[in-house]
């Protein structure tokens, strides 16, 4: 059963509804997460804040970050974000061999060199596998540092959405 408590209207906090009519205005609903986030209103939109800068002004592009965020969900057991994720990589182009290997853990087949390095940092973070400097020039040299900031941030922030989910239970969104 659900552990998410959603709060009536009148029930919010000034900044809370403040936050909450932000959220409807840019996304037309409240998100699973934010359901969690907008008991805390400042988290809830510096959440937000970093959520739509990942999705929609990243230097990543939507596949990288949809590979990223699929890998987060099987590190973390986040059901709810494997599914929504999954369903999300297929719109955004990822294959079904690409969404295979992310799934079992295992190398994609991946032929853009930006996919491959963003994956090989990625899979390196979660794994909490020290980088070595050449690894991390290589690395550098095709995502940049703001691909570099990008991903560890991706990583932190899809962290807390998988955590948030599994812990207030939120059902499994159906297989597309």
């Amino acid at each position: 059963m659900s552990r998410l408590l959603d709060l009536a209207p009148d029930q919010l906090t000034a900044e809370q509804k403040n936050i909450f009519e932000q959220l409807v205005a840019g996304r037309g609903r409240i998100l699973g997460p934010y359901r969690v986030w907008i008991h805390s209103p400042t988290i809830a939109s510096g959440m937000e804040q970093i959520g739509t800068f990942l999705n929609k002004c990243s230097s990543l592009s939507t596949r990288e970050v949809e590979m990223v965020i699929i890998m987060i969900a099987l590190h973390w057991q986040g059901d709810y974000v494997k599914a929504a994720h999954v369903k999300l990589g297929k719109e955004v182009g990822l294959s079904q061999a690409v969404i295979d290997a992310l799934l079992a853990g295992s190398e994609p087949p991946l032929t853009d060199p930006h996919e491959k390095a963003v994956h090989r940092f990625a899979t390196a973070m979660i794994a909490s596998r020290k980088v070595p400097d050449a690894e991390f020039a290589e690395i550098e040299k095709v995502i940049g540092r703001p691909g570099i900031a990008e991903v560890l941030v991706l990583i932190g922030y899809y962290t807390s959405v998988a955590m948030a989910m599994k812990v207030h239970e939120v059902p499994i969104p159906a297989p597309a």
